[in-house]
């Protein structure tokens, strides 16, 4: 029997967190495990009410629940914001294209997030230190609007508890408590903030897409060549398995060939920053 790509499994929310005063993570348990790896979406549906797709922010190594991070911006989010514990919804997935680690082996790795971008690549964090001897180093910067915007604040402000792990945040506006970089996220990949082998090292960049462009272009002045940037391009992927067309990249879908490129292959695309 051919299986329905439309439809979803049960899952109850087990866990609520308020991360930032618009972002939430929400823990669901599947009625059965949806195994999945960093860079891969899934459709989440609030039942009677609509459909929406995210990335899953857990480790891939835990199968029975999974994170998801969430920012209330629109007609769905807002319904799922407003669950409480107990609430079921459902989980179709995973979908997309994952980051291929094994290209990151022996390499050292810098992540780039801006804002809840951060919440898919808590997922590829998770991965990498759980195999942390496989790669040369793991390098975090991450850039929010203020100290109160920042997800995770106290797990990434230590490195998810890796003290080997290269680690600086930046906000664009600090408080009087703020003791950090002031500055958008590309004022910590300059040379006096960031030291790496740009010849054994690989990009992954996921935020807004004006911060996406111009940590891109930043990394280009580096020097990074543009096969070894990789972007998380997640559009308008509405039906998920490339069919619906909102989510069209040229002649790519980010749900289907993606959301996870390298920047070599979409960037001469037009308006891929839209």
């Amino acid at each position: 029997m051919k299986v329905n790509p439309y439809a979803a499994i049960p899952a109850t929310l087990k866990n609520i967190i308020i991360e930032t005063s618009n972002i939430t993570t929400f823990t669901f348990r599947p009625e059965e495990p949806i195994p999945f790896k960093a860079g891969q979406f899934i459709e989440l549906s609030v039942p009677g009410f609509g459909e929406a797709p995210f990335t899953p922010s857990s480790s891939p190594a835990v199968t029975d629940t999974m994170d998801i991070t969430i920012m209330r911006v629109g007609a769905v989010t807002e319904r799922i914001h407003a669950l409480s514990i107990g609430s079921k919804v459902g989980i179709r997935g995973p979908l997309g294209q994952p980051y291929p680690l094994d290209k990151f082996k022996g390499r050292e790795v810098l992540i780039v997030g801006g804002g809840v971008g951060l919440a898919p690549l808590r997922a590829l964090f998770f991965a990498l230190i759980e195999e942390m001897d496989q790669y040369k180093k793991i390098i975090l910067r991450y850039g929010a609007r203020s100290p109160a915007d920042i997800v995770y604040r106290k797990a990434v402000s230590t490195a998810w508890g890796k003290p080997e792990v290269d680690l600086l945040l930046s906000v664009d506006k600090g408080d009087e408590s703020w003791r950090g970089n002031i500055g958008v996220v590309t004022t910590i990949l300059e040379n006096n903030k960031l030291s790496l082998n740009i010849h054994n090292s690989v990009a992954v960049v996921c935020g807004p897409p004006i911060m996406m462009k111009f940590a891109t272009i930043k990394l280009l002045e580096r020097g990074y060549p543009s096969e070894s940037i990789y972007l998380s391009m997640e559009k308008n992927m509405s039906c998920g398995i490339g069919k619906c067309g909102h989510c069209r990249i040229g002649p790519y879908y980010a749900c289907k060939d993606g959301p996870v490129f390298t920047y070599d292959r979409i960037k001469d695309e037009p308006r891929i920053w839209d």
